[in-house]
Formats: C-alpha cells, structure tokens, sequence
C-alpha cells in the first residue's frame, strides 16, 4: 500500500468528461452514502431500512431492519465493519444515533447518547486506521432544516476510542462527511452550510488540536462527502451544483466535474443568501443527471473508478479518471 505523496508532489489531473459517466445499480432508495471494496462490491445506503449492495456480478441485495424500538432506521452514512455488518448512522426526524446492522437485518444500538444527551439526527460515521470509531452531527437544530443557514453552527463530531465516546468538536457549521488523513494525523470536515473544509490535528490522547480553514467554498457550492487521493488531495462532493472538487494540500480547488441546472442553483443560492433555505430546495434536484450528489468513494481494481451516492436519484454514477484513490480502512472487506 503506499502512502499519500507529499504535498508538494500534487499536481491538477484532466477534469473530467461528463459524457463519460454510466450508472450501476436499479431501483435504489435514497443512495446518501456509497461505499467500495477491494473485490468489486459496491454498498449504498438504502432508506428503507439498510444497506444495498450491488455485487460484482451485477445482481443486487439488500439488507434491512428496523430500530429496537420497532421505528424506521433512516440510514444516511453507513460503515463496513470487518465481520460484514454495517454501523449506520440514524438520520430520523428527531432522533440519531449508530446502529449495527447485520446482514440478516438485526439492529442493535451501537451509540445513542453522548454526554449524557441523546444523539439527534445522525449524519455519519467511520472508522479509521487506529480503530477510532468518528461520528458526524449536523446540528442541534430540529428540524435539521433551520441549521440551513451560515449564521447557524451547533454541529459537531464525536470520537469513540479506548475512553469511551465524547465530543471533540463542536460548533460547526453543518457538520457533513469527515475522515482522517491516510497518515493519520488530522482529521478533515465539510461544513455543508458554513462552506468550508476544515482540518483539525489529531493529538496523541485522540483529541482534536486547532481548527484549520484548508479552504472555502464561494456560490453554488456546498461540500458533502469526501475522500482521499493517493496524491494526498482531497475530493469533494456539492450537494445542489451536482460539483466535484479536487483540493490540494494548500487549499488549492480544481473544478472536476460540474452536472448543474443552472436555475436551480440560482434560485437555491438567493434563498441561502437571504436565509429561507429550506427543504424544498434540497429535495429538487433540477434538469440534472445526478441528482444531488451527496457522496464520492474510489473503486475499481486500480482505485481509478469513482462512484457517486447521492439524494434523489435511484442509481450511482460511475466514472473512469486519471489519479488513483487511498484505499480505505474497509478495502479488503467483502
């Protein structure tokens, strides 16, 4: 496996063709989250209750439960464990939380307080290379809707390792998808609404060190999921402008791919400006081909293949590009 290159080594690689993506996948239920593995599988977050997998031989299943409570699991992130379940993080409309989710969909609590309190919604989760489990949330607010502001930042994130879990970071702007750098010495965050990436340093005892603006976002764009190359950039999704983003170590943006109705982003960006950004602008997904995308992971054999989760659609995009991917903690899961 080799290591992240040095962020002198970063260099732009040709954006991408947006004829060259095709789709994979049929009938999916609000794919938020997509997640690759080394043998070719492909799992999705499925709203109904789970997760879908798309197999390399191109047949589907799915996996799906409901909360101990007898409740709807809502799942946004989702996690591949070692043994096969998926940790999944609860988005309900008033309740959060992580769950683990077995292939013959049993659901048991894996964290639902923290400090006392119980989890609101709950955006997203992972684990990274020491075993620290890390989860999102986007904020307090509820319904999640009045967070959809830049003066709103009550999001935060939670580390879960050999103390127990509490939060590391708090007051953030809508707190979306965050992961730790291959070298494992920083942790980076989207704040959907506050429009930045941030990059905090990971200290020895876990906590968090500083906040760092790695960079920001100007109009139309507003950063959800993310991943690492193997040139130690940082790609990310905008939900709405349907962009992907290559950031540089120095905060340099490289434009990759844009999918944009460009009425709707318009119309989306004078209602954040003027604060009244609601629902209904996210639940549209304009004349666009992939339809609010929400998340980005590298696939493939080579790692040169991206695959696109998103809200509205019921497929993930595929496309072939130049640089390969870190390979995640879960890469030579099945």
């Amino acid at each position: 496996m080799n290591s992240p290159a040095s962020p002198n080594s970063s260099s732009p690689v040709p954006a991408i063709n947006g004829a060259a993506f095709d789709f994979v996948g049929r009938g999916l239920h609000r794919p938020e989250c997509v997640v690759c593995t080394a043998r070719g599988d492909v799992f999705a977050s499925d709203w109904r209750g789970g997760v879908s997998h798309l197999l390399p031989d191109g047949s589907q299943r799915a996996y799906l439960g409901r909360l101990p409570d007898g409740g709807a699991l809502r799942p946004n992130g989702i996690c591949l464990e070692k043994d096969g379940s998926f940790l999944i993080a609860h988005l309900g409309d008033t309740t959060g939380g992580v769950y683990r989710l077995t292939r013959d969909g049993a659901v048991s609590v894996f964290l639902d307080h923290v400090d006392g309190e119980p989890l609101p919604p709950t955006n997203y989760v992972f684990t990274d290379r020491a075993g620290r489990r890390w989860i999102t949330v986007s904020t307090r607010h509820v319904p999640r809707a009045a967070a959809y502001r830049s003066d709103v930042a009550d999001g935060f994130v939670i580390l879960i390792d050999d103390k127990g879990a509490r939060i590391v970071a708090d007051a953030l702007g809508y707190t979306n998808e965050a992961y730790v750098h291959p070298d494992g010495n920083a942790l980076y965050i989207n704040e959907t609404f506050g429009r930045r990436l941030l990059r905090y340093a990971i200290l020895p005892n876990g906590d968090l060190g500083r906040r760092e603006v790695v960079t920001e976002f100007g109009a139309g764009v507003f950063p959800d999921g993310l991943a690492f190359d193997q040139d130690g950039c940082v790609w990310i999704t905008s939900i709405i402008s349907n962009r992907l983003i290559r950031i540089f170590p120095d905060g340099r943006q490289q434009l990759m791919i844009e999918d944009a109705d460009t009425a709707h982003v318009d119309w989306v960006e004078d209602a954040f400006l003027r604060g009244t950004l609601g629902r209904p602008h996210l639940d549209n997904a304009g004349n666009t081909l992939l339809k609010n995308v929400s998340s980005i992971a590298f696939g493939g054999a080579d790692l040169r293949t991206l695959y696109l989760g998103c809200l509205l659609g019921d497929r993930i995009a595929r496309l072939r590009q130049d640089v390969a991917g870190y390979p995640p903690v879960h890469w030579g899961y099945r």
